[in-house]
This record gives C-alpha cells, structure tokens and sequence, in this order.
C-alpha cells in the first residue's frame, strides 16, 4: 500500500538529525542500530531497512517488527507481508501486528487468512469496532462484482510518480502530484518514499475525460513543501486547499516534533488571473493535522478530515458550518456511523444528491483504502455502503468526486495497471445512484434454532403475497435478497417432511444496509395437526386470525399463533403416541370477524395429519361483521318471548340470551345496542314504552354476565321499523297473516363499535 496519501493527512515531515557519538569504543553493531533507527524515526523508511537487515544479519533481530512497518509504509505490501509472516511465529506477537498482518494479507487477496488473523486480533481487541464491522461484512466476492454503474478509465496523462486528489474548477482539474519539475535544478525530495514534494497541478478536461498536458497551478501558491489536494466553491473564485505548516514562517513543529497539515483559503482575482494570498482556516492547529477539505455547493458547510483529540481513532471526518458572521463554526465529528479506530478521509460532499463520500481503512472493504458512501439525512448520516466494483480494489482507492449532476467523476488509486504509483481515473456514471438494502438470514431448524436445514427454499414476498424472489439455500442455509425501501414483506421457508416457516418484517426506515431475519422450519414428527380458517359463505382464507389452543388436560397453553394469507396452520405432535386422546380449547380472533370458542376432542388412531376443521364440523369459519350488523343472524338466536303485556326475562328467552353473552365474552371489543321491536298491533305509544322496557330487560340480564356493562344497552323502538307493510291505524291499515304481524315483533342486536 502506497502510504503518500496518509502522509498527505499525518503531514509527517522529515526533520534532520544527527547522530552524536557515543565514543570511539562504540561497537559497528551498536551505531548500525542507532542509525537504523535514526531512519525509521524520521520516517526515512527505505534508508533503514537495509540496516536492520545487516543487524540480522550480525544476530540482531529486534528490528525484524520494524522492517514489516517500514514495507508496509512504503506499500511494499509483498515484502511486507513475507516479514510480518515471520512475526506471527513469535511467542511475543502483539495485536497490533496480528492486524496490519491481517490488512497486508486482504491487500494481497488472501481473504480467508486474512479473516483467520481478524478473529484473533478480535480475541485481544473486543472493543476495536473495525474486526466487528469487518468481520460482519466480508462477502468478498459479492463487493468485487461490476455491477455496472461506472465505465472506468485510466487518466493517460499520469506519471510515474503519485497524482492524487482531483478537484473540478472551470472545467479544469486541480490536482496533487509528486511529477518532478521540468528544469528544476535542486530535486526536493521527501524522505518517506524519496520522491518530490507535492505540488498542485491544473489541466483542462477534454470531452471524453481525459486531460490535456498537465502544468503547475498559480506558483504563488504552490512552495518547497507540500501542496494539496484541494477544492473549491461554486464559481470558481475560493479555493480550500491543503498544506503541511512547514512553509509558515512562524509555524512550529508539535510537541513530538511532528508537522502537521492545515487548511488555507485564497480568493481568485479574475481581472488579472492571480489568487490572493492564502489565509488560514480557523481550526488549524500546530497539535493535529486538519486537511482534505470539501466545501458544499453552497458554500456553508465545510467537511474535512482531522486527527484531532476527541476522536475515534486515527483521523475522522469533522463538519463545519458557516455562522451569520460569516466565521466557520465549532467542527462537529460525524459520529461513530462513519468513523472508525482507522482512518477516515477524503470526504467529498455532493450537496446536490445529498451523498457524502470518503475513504477508510476501518470499513469492510476488499483491501487498504475503500470509497464509501453515506446519504445526509437531516444532517445524520445513518449508512455507510461499500462503493464495491470498479471504485473499490483490493488496493488503496481514495479522493473520489463526481460533477455537480453525478454524470462523471474522478478517482484516485495504486491498483495494479497504472502507471506506478497513486494514478488518477475518470470515470462516466452509467445509472442512477441508489442504496442497495438487502435482507439476509437463514433457514434453520426450529429444534435448535442454529441448525441450517438444506435444500429449504425461501421465498421473499410483497404485500400483495407476490414472490419478489426465491431462492434455494445451501448446506450453510443463507440466503439474501436485495428489498426495496419503505416496503413490507415476508419470507416463506418450504422443505419435504418440514413445516413451513415464515418472518414478516418492514424496510420502513431502515438505517443500516441489511436486516437480519432468520426463518426456522420445524421437522414434521410423523404426527401433526392442521387447521384451515375461513370467511363463512365466500370459503375465503382468513390471514392473521389469532388462534390460541389450551391443553385441557394441562391448562397449558399449546399454540399461540396468527395465520398467514393462505389461512392455515400446522403444528407438531412431537410428544404424543397413537391411542393417546387430545383435548383442547381452542380460541379465534381476527379484526373484522366474530370470534369463537371451540373445544376439540380427539383420540389418536393413526399416524400423520389430523385436519382439526374436519373433526369440528367440515370446516372451521368465522363470520364477517361490521357496524350496524346484527349479531342474532350470524350466531342463528331462536325469537325472545315474552308473557303477555310482560317484560320480564323468561327461561327460554335466558338460553337466547346466554348466546350473546358467550359472544360478548369471546369478543370483549364489541359494543352492542338491543333493539326490541313490535307488530302495529295496540297504539303507537303502547308499542313504544313495552318494546323500550322489555329492551332494557334484556340488555339488563346480558350486563349482568359480562365483565364491562357498558358494552351493551337497550331501545325500544316499538312499530316504528317495520319490516314489512303491515300498517294497523289510518288510512295506511293493511290486513296480514299472524306469520307477518310476527316478523316484525322482533329483537335485534346491532354492532354499534368494534
């Protein structure tokens, strides 16, 4: 891995040292350590390797640990993975080692190895989030696949050495680049990797992305030291851009010694084509470095990377946004969401789509450094998703920005193919940006609930019942499938001589790539029952009846359930034996039906299915109600009778009577209004006042047997609703039989709340 770019962000810069001398009889071995390590702490990686390696030769091996480092800051990721191999057999190996070992060996597509050594750096780390996050999403092969949203393309104006960073100005690319100077006398060269300084470099973009010959941006602003990368506002008049505070002339080196890079503004002057001189930014600070800015559209929040206190880890992403005043405010750190105890950087904020883009080597990734993605929601950003293929490699692929309507962009990489070092790549948009959400689990036997079973197929469907997809799983039992957003589905799990499985769940508001949703199918026995509920007189399928059964001979609870859409259950028998008697209370509910109580009786007299709806009368049906129905025709309740000029409650209007109290108790959401009624026969008022008495009679013995009495109450409505055309006084009197005189003496019960 080619390590410029995180210099770039540590703007770790060489500073001389001498070696004093420790005397004559200071031994060849002992200077040789001291001048090793005089290299490697001033990040002067190349020179000390031979060094330590002379010192091994000499029977020193205590620099073997930092010739991995120094190959792995160097990006020499063979040489360094063949070193830090033979740290791993050392008894005293730390995590630290276990995991750039693990990031060397991913770097190097060792996939699987490289997990092995993750999970035992996870055992010494348990709080380190990157094994966490890593480990949980390391479905290599499907983030190597080329899905087809970019035609990538290799900026044929690279040089051998880095060029990085591309930024779009005036349909322009700025960018930062370590290109040695034509005719530059003096060659300043920068200890790390022994090439040039970084310089910020402009060329004009062609049609087909490409770019003409590359020349060096306004030399006001470029110096010794490094410059870049940079961005810039809207127009085109102010620049934001990096570099290390070597150059300030008041500048100091940290506490450590270190130097940091800082954020510079400068403002363009197009009358004459100069910029202005550079002003730092705000936050700036001789402790930390803060760098890589990227400014919104609107020029009001700037997002950058820092390694400032208070963060996660290496350096984070940090927003700030612009005060009334016009001064920058406190820069806020993003959140755990996207930083990570790596490095995070390279932010590119596209205002326009509201996406935010970065770089990180804390993320699941194929390897090195990863773009990233994140939508601003309200100022939150809640997912995190791999950019995948072409974007991603198994490389360090960093600095990616696309124009302001996301048709092409730019990227910056090593991968293999280039021309040497970080190269910079165009890249056309081929289709619309979208999150990619998925649900994954597995099918697993109910016995254990960890058991995969085999061979199941799972199958996700819409809301309407529609299979969206299927899938057949493998001997791991996983599946995936990508959902959309804001959708509801359910998974259905099949197996041969398994009882099918289901698991309903919601993308609404989903704040993370995936949802986990296992489905179990439980082995069938040999023994089982079975129940069909169905809407009386359409034999419709009734979906998410609520169905309990109560072992009468435990008073247990046996099953618990709702029905899915096809309106049925299934139920192992695991415990019982042939001639073993059942018994069970069974209790239906469903919005919009009258639920029942049924009891189930049954001796066992041979093996397989037994059909509960058979046993109960051919089927098991629930009657469909609304407001204003009248429950005494759906549960069939004989005429209420009273004596003559009487309206006290008889013994065989009470068995009529006890028929909607068992109602009433099955259905405690039901409120109902007893409506008694009469024939024309006597005078309106008559009719009235004993039709409104022998009402309230009635309800009175239901309230008296149910729980809330509220829940039922009594009208008289004498002649006034009559069913027929039997009139009795005026003009309007019409003769009929006793059978029509009695359809209208009548007791109704009428649904006025579910």
């Amino acid at each position: 891995m080619k390590c410029k770019h995180l210099i770039v962000l540590s703007g770790i810069f060489f500073m001389s040292y001498s070696i004093f001398g420790q005397g004559i009889k200071e031994s060849v071995q002992a200077m040789k350590k001291k001048k090793a390590d005089e290299y490697f702490d001033s990040y002067s990686y190349g020179k000390s390797i031979p060094l330590y390696k002379e010192l091994i030769m000499m029977g020193d091996s205590s620099g073997e640990r930092r010739i991995a480092e120094a190959y792995r800051k160097l990006g020499k990721v063979d040489s360094a993975e063949v070193w830090y191999r033979k740290l791993m057999n050392y008894s005293e190996v730390n995590a630290e080692d276990m995991y750039h070992y693990s990031e060397i060996l991913k770097i190097n597509k060792k996939y699987k190895e490289a997990d092995e050594w993750l999970v035992n750096y996870k055992e010494k780390k348990k709080e380190d989030s990157r094994a966490k996050r890593k480990l949980a999403n390391n479905n290599y092969s499907e983030m190597a696949v080329d899905k087809g949203q970019f035609n990538l393309f290799l900026i044929t104006k690279n040089e051998k050495n880095a060029d990085f960073g591309a930024a779009l100005w005036n349909n322009k690319i700025v960018f930062a680049s370590s290109r040695e100077i034509e005719g530059e006398i003096i060659k300043r060269q920068y200890n790390w990797d022994n090439q040039p300084f970084l310089d910020m470099y402009v060329a004009d973009r062609k049609s087909d992305g490409q770019l003409t010959t590359p020349k060096q941006f306004h030399k006001e602003l470029n110096t010794r030291y490094h410059e870049g990368p940079a961005c810039f506002n809207m127009d085109g008049s102010q620049m934001y851009f990096t570099r290390n505070n070597y150059y300030q002339k008041k500048a100091k080196a940290s506490q450590k010694g270190v130097n940091h890079l800082m954020i510079f503004i400068a403002q363009f002057n197009a009358t004459d084509s100069t910029w202005s001189p550079e002003t730092p930014f705000a936050y700036n600070n001789d402790e930390y470095s803060v760098g890589h800015p990227s400014l919104s559209y609107d020029g009001n929040k700037l997002y950058f990377a820092s390694d400032m206190p208070g963060g996660f880890g290496g350096t984070d992403i940090y927003v700030s946004e612009k005060q009334i005043d016009g001064q920058w405010g406190t820069p806020k750190n993003l959140g755990e969401t996207v930083n990570t105890e790596g490095n995070e950087m390279f932010p590119f904020i596209n205002s326009e789509e509201g996406i935010l883009f970065f770089a990180s080597n804390g993320h699941h990734s194929l390897g090195g450094l990863d773009v990233y993605m994140c939508y601003d929601k309200k100022g939150a950003f809640n997912e995190v998703i791999h950019m995948g293929a072409p974007i991603n490699t198994s490389k360090d692929d960093f600095a990616f920005i696309t124009d302001k309507k996301m048709k092409y962009g730019y990227l910056s990489s090593n991968r293999d193919g280039g021309k040497g070092d970080d190269d910079l790549y165009g890249f056309n948009i081929l289709k619309p940006f979208k999150i990619s959400y998925f649900v994954r689990g597995k099918a697993l036997n109910l016995e254990d609930k960890s058991t995969p079973v085999p061979g199941s197929k799972v199958q996700l469907k819409d809301a309407n019942n529609d299979v969206v997809a299927e899938y057949v799983v493998g001997d791991d039992g996983k599946y995936e499938f990508e959902i959309e957003i804001d959708k509801t589905y359910e998974l259905f799990g099949t197996k041969e001589k398994y009882f099918s499985g289901n698991n309903s769940f919601s993308s609404e508001n989903m704040k993370e790539e995936v949802i986990e949703k296992d489905i179990y199918l439980e082995k069938d026995p040999g023994l089982s029952l079975y129940c069909l509920i169905m809407e009386k007189g359409s034999e419709k399928p009734i979906e998410n009846a609520h169905v309990i059964l109560v072992d009468n001979f435990t008073n247990e609870e046996f099953l618990n359930l709702k029905t899915p859409e096809s309106g049925d259950f299934k139920k192992a028998l695991k415990d019982k034996k042939i001639g073993e008697r059942l018994s069970y209370q069974i209790k239906l509910e469903c919005p919009g039906y009258l639920g029942k109580t049924l009891t189930f009786n049954h001796k066992i007299d041979k093996p397989g299915q037994i059909n509960l709806h058979e046993y109960l009368g051919g089927s098991i049906e629930l009657d469909k109600i609304e407001v204003g129905a009248d429950i005494g025709k759906l549960i069939d309740i004989n005429p209420i009778y009273f004596d003559l000029n009487k309206s006290n409650i008889r013994e065989d209007a009470a068995v009529e009577l006890d028929k909607i109290v068992k109602v009433m108790k099955e259905n405690p959401t039901l409120e109902i209004e007893l409506q008694s009624h009469t024939d024309c026969r006597a005078s309106r008022g008559y009719n009235q006042a004993l039709s409104d008495r022998r009402a309230k009679s009635s309800a009175k013995y239901v309230q008296e047997h149910i729980e809330n009495a509220n829940r039922i109450y009594g009208k008289g409505y004498g002649e006034s609703q009559l069913v027929n055309k039997c009139e009795c006084e005026g003009s309007k009197k019409v003769p009929c039989t006793e059978e029509e005189h009695q359809q209208n003496r009548r007791t109704e019960f009428k649904i006025v709340k579910m």
